[in-house]
């Protein structure tokens, strides 16, 4: 879960950094204007307290929902577990197709949202840099609460945020360059293969909650061999071709592929893959993909449409207020 982690913390920590950053750029840019240096330094203060309140906030959030569980039965622990993962899942889904619109007019946004706070004053300014970080921050933590038991995603997480923030001060010091309608196009289609993976996990956990029904029902709902007893697994299934389909498992790799090995590890980090998987598992996989990706491909697609457009547009209209000077 390190890969996955550390990416949804690189996502989430970015846009929360870039806001900071441009809050700070813009105070120090005003420092040669006629605002004394008093009222900038109290300015950066209000930043600040708004990014430490906000980073209190989540942190106290995260603790709650992690410690909180302890006491819950194995049962509501997976119930809980599972839809918080399809809230994840249906967040990494809004954001993934909301910045493939946008991603190339991020920072233009950013900026926009900075220079109307610094319009407004103090208080605007420490309400965007809280809202910017506690946004990101809350979502984070759903996201990853369902990982919470690895400690392996909480280390990705943080990792992920603090990459975030050293390329957030790159950025705000001029020594980083990054094209973000890039960045976020490639991260978004690597957490679309992770949100796929993340819903597998849902369902996988609601079948052990026995909200949905699957291989942990019993019979009669989980198909199983009549002598016996085990869930039956596969196509080839006793007693006849796909007994096993709709509540048994789809297959099981666990001779092949060791569930707690490096590379079972990988394949959930980024696929959501598993050795053993339900078919309500693998038919939830698919069908995310199948549906989200088409569109996301479609939004990408379209709005490299409308840039060229854009783009040919501005370099006819040049061309011919070039062409009317010349005449």
């Amino acid at each position: 879960m390190f890969i996955a982690a550390f990416l949804v913390g690189l996502r989430e920590g970015l846009e929360a950094s870039l806001i900071v950053g441009m809050l700070f750029a813009a105070i120090q840019r005003r420092t040669s204007s006629n605002i004394g240096e008093g009222h900038l330094n109290t300015a950066a203060r209000t930043v600040w307290v708004g990014v430490v309140l906000a980073a209190a906030i989540c942190t106290a959030l995260g603790a709650l929902f992690t410690f909180g569980r302890y006491g819950l039965s194995f049962r509501a622990q997976e119930a809980i577990g599972g839809f918080m993962s399809l809230i994840a899942v249906a967040m990494i889904t809004g954001m993934v197709l909301s910045l493939s619109n946008q991603g190339g007019k991020l920072r233009t946004m950013l900026e926009d949202k900075t220079g109307v706070a610094l319009t407004k004053g103090k208080q605007a300014m420490f309400w965007l840099a809280f809202v910017a970080v506690a946004r990101e921050g809350i979502e984070l933590t759903l996201l990853l609460w369902g990982w919470m038991t690895t400690p392996s995603a909480v280390i990705g997480a943080f990792a992920g945020i603090g990459v975030a923030i050293v390329m957030g001060w790159l950025i705000y010091r001029g020594a980083l360059r990054l094209d973000l309608g890039a960045f976020f196009t490639w991260s978004s289609a690597l957490l679309i293969v992770v949100a796929a993976g993340i819903l597998a996990y849902a369902v996988h956990d609601l079948q052990e909650a026995q909200f949905l029904p699957g291989p942990f029902s019993g019979a009669p709902i989980a198909p199983t061999h009549p002598r016996t007893g085990e869930v039956l697994t596969g196509f080839a299934s006793y007693p006849f071709w796909m007994a096993s389909f709709p509540f048994g498992w789809a297959f099981n790799l666990d001779e092949f592929i060791d569930p707690a090995g490096i590379v079972a590890t990988l394949l959930q980090a980024f696929t959501g893959f598993m050795p053993q998987m339900s078919w309500l598992q693998v038919i939830a996989w698919g069908a995310y993909l199948a549906i989200i990706g088409p569109i996301f491909v479609g939004h990408v697609r379209g709005k490299k449409r409308i840039d060229a457009k854009k783009l040919n547009n501005e370099t006819s209209s040049a061309h011919t207020e070039n062409t009317r000077k010349v005449s």
